[in-house]
């Protein structure tokens, strides 16, 4: 959890507390997204800011406990996801962004493969208000395409917390696990 990082932590521990955290210290510091300003898993948060021109340790502390809480605004936990999908009143695209090779293993019904042709149509054709899930294997990818679609104007984005994983496990264990 979020509230469980400090100093000390490592990248390798951050990034499984705090999914989004790449994302989060890319964004705003340049920290973690390229070759050249990337970081080592065993590396600490205080490490990594005194390596980054001595970046206030207490300030990226709180953009990381910040960033937490916005990503867990745009997940669906999994049996919730359920309830919508089973409310005969909701229509909502599941959109999957794994390889189609995982999607023809493992899929919940009605869920679409995400292409680059159904990505347009979605941000160019449909309403800004629909109700749009997006799936990927454990949760974490799956996040940075929801900011995506909402970085465009989508405005009921949500990614499903574990992903297809913690679907399988905890609402259908009929979908194989890999």
């Amino acid at each position: 959890m979020a509230s469980d990082i400090s100093e000390k932590t490592t990248m390798g521990e951050l990034q499984e507390l705090v999914p989004g955290s790449r994302r989060a210290l890319f964004a705003k510091y340049h920290i973690g997204g390229c070759q050249s300003c990337g970081f080592d898993d065993s590396e600490t948060i205080a490490e990594v800011c005194q390596r980054n021109n001595n970046l206030p340790v207490n300030e990226i502390l709180d953009h990381l406990r910040t960033s937490a809480d916005h990503d867990k605004k745009i997940q669906i936990q999994p049996k919730s996801l359920k309830s919508e999908i089973e409310d005969t009143n909701n229509k909502i695209h599941l959109l999957d962004i794994r390889s189609r090779e995982e999607f023809e293993a493992a899929r919940i019904e009605g869920t679409q493969i995400l292409t680059a042709e159904l990505q347009q149509e979605a941000l160019g054709k449909w309403d800004k208000d629909t109700a749009i899930v997006i799936i990927d294997h454990s949760g974490n990818r799956s996040l940075d395409i929801a900011s995506f679609f909402i970085g465009h104007g989508m405005k009921n984005v949500l990614a499903l917390a574990g992903g297809i994983d913690a679907y399988a496990q905890e609402v259908d264990s009929s979908i194989p696990r890999y």
